[in-house]
């Protein structure tokens, strides 16, 4: 059984974990400028406007926005896949699903044994390699023990909101508090054990939030008790001219349960549930986001007071983005841009403009070859993002015009079928393409919504075939080589 800490004893027990091999200055090359540190901060399941720089009239962030501010704040930020343990791997490696091979959360039959990522290099891996001191605190989500890393401290798999289990170097151990709270702790930890003049490090701190099943601090509890939640412009949505892969998809918010214990029983009429459920989803979904902003805050700090910010690269995303109500639904996985919409902020002073707002489109693949260019050390070929430094410097650089998506949790929880897209700056085209085939083509521009599909429309003929070979050139360009047709899929009966 794992043993039951104080926070503060948790601090005097990991706090020198982190010490390792030094490496010299003159290991470093004198003559060399010294490379930056590197703190990564992701969250889980964050939609892209959940932060107030984004525009969000409810809740307030002020150390996300803090970032956003001595930095660069992407408006067009994507990932890939929109599956925590899928995004993740991409996150660290730069490669898409279907290469690194995590492709799902879970172990269900269809699958068979989840990989991990091994084989692949990470960028913690390679910085590790390169003579950095690297460290992870907070959720992994991947299978296997954390590569690359001098000291981590993890939550298995999912993790708990309150007084939870970590994995602290291979020891089990149970600390009290709030997971955010925890998560930050260790961060802090680990800063505080860090000698002057040492080698450069790199921190990734991986919040549990804003995941289900949304618990926050009692010093939350009650925050926007007396607010509205306005309701999303999509609502109603009936699903009416979608495939059918989405609307038997079991994303409905008015069947969620989460919330019998917060009023909600399940007996209630259908519209009122959906009503409520939507009140106590985004409320509770808010409460725990300010409590990683508070940790967010004390870690920033923290770079500060040690003379660190402006040879430091702070990062800030989210491994996917979430429905809150929109066409009816919660979760993500589906192609639609609450879903696959996520932060990226970067702030590093010595190199980067403050308060710039960048519009080009950077996906959770770009992360890794950034940051391995910004620390000097090479990139392994064959990575599927690229560098976007020139971007943060603002020198010109042909970019992207339009991006892979991919999923393939099938059939698993939220039983969304296997599918892939390709969106550009207007258009969206997704394809469920296991028998029977069903298409999707939204309009950005006209419909930011995403509410008529228009793929059988006879005016948007050409559109389909020109979109229809562009995914097919991302996927030999990426090196994607399913068929595009296989066996019709299992039925799917699993639990929401």
């Amino acid at each position: 059984m794992p043993g039951s800490l104080t926070r503060r004893d948790a601090l005097q027990l990991l706090a020198g974990a982190a010490a390792g091999a030094r490496l010299s200055r003159r290991a470093m090359g004198q003559t060399l400028r010294r490379p930056p540190n590197i703190v990564v901060f992701l969250t889980d399941d964050q939609r892209q406007d959940a932060m107030s720089v984004a525009g969000n009239r409810i809740l307030k962030t002020p150390n996300m926005d803090r970032i956003a501010a001595e930095g660069v704040r992407f408006t067009e930020s994507f990932v890939t896949n929109s599956l925590c343990g899928p995004s993740r791997a991409s996150f660290l490696t730069g490669l898409y699903s279907h290469a690194h091979g995590v492709i799902s959360n879970a172990d269900p039959p269809a699958f068979g044994h989840q990989k991990g990522i091994e084989g692949h290099p990470t960028y913690p891996e390679l910085l590790q390699k390169a003579g950095y001191r690297t460290a992870v605190v907070g959720k992994w989500h991947l299978r296997g023990t954390p590569q690359g890393f001098d000291h981590w401290v993890i939550f298995p798999w999912q993790g708990e909101y309150h007084d939870p289990e970590m994995i602290a170097n291979g020891a089990t151990i149970r600390l009290r508090g709030h997971s955010e709270d925890v998560t930050g702790d260790q961060a802090l930890a680990f800063l505080r054990s860090l000698p002057k003049e040492e080698r450069p490090f790199c921190l990734l701190v991986h919040f549990k939030a804003p995941h289900r099943s949304w618990e926050p601090p009692a010093r939350f509890l009650e925050t926007f008790a007396d607010t509205v939640i306005p309701t999303p412009r999509t609502f109603e949505d009936r699903l009416a001219g979608r495939p059918e892969a989405v609307r038997r998809a079991t994303m409905a918010i008015a069947d969620m349960g989460d919330f019998e214990k917060r009023g909600v029983p399940r007996d209630l009429p259908v519209e009122e549930r959906k009503r409520r459920n939507l009140q106590e989803l985004v409320k509770n979904y808010y409460r725990v986001l300010l409590a990683v902003d508070e940790n967010v805050g004390r870690i920033l700090d923290e770079l500060e007071k040690r003379g660190l910010t402006r040879d430091t690269v702070v990062v800030y995303s989210s491994d996917n983005g979430f429905f809150l109500g929109e066409h009816g639904l919660f979760d993500k996985r589906l192609m639609y841009e609450p879903s696959i919409r996520v932060p990226m902020l970067l702030r590093y002073p010595a190199r980067v403009a403050p308060r710039v707002e960048n519009a080009h489109m950077v996906l959770n693949v770009d992360l890794a070859p950034t940051l391995l260019e910004l620390a000097g050390v090479a990139a392994p070929s064959g990575l599927h993002g690229r560098s976007f430094v020139p971007l943060l410097e603002g020198r010109p650089v042909h970019w992207r015009d339009d991006f892979l998506y991919e999923y393939y949790e099938y059939p698993a929880a939220h039983c969304v079928r296997k599918n892939r897209g390709v969106r550009d700056g207007r258009w969206k085209l997704i394809h469920f393409w296991q028998p029977p085939e069903e298409w999707e083509l939204y309009d950005l521009r006209s419909d930011p919504d995403e509410t008529r599909n228009l793929v059988s429309e006879p005016g948007h003929a050409e559109t389909v075939r020109r979109l229809r070979r562009r995914l097919e050139e991302l996927r030999r360009e990426l090196g994607d080589a399913e068929p595009a047709s296989l066996e019709p899929p299992p039925p799917c009966d699993l639990p929401a």
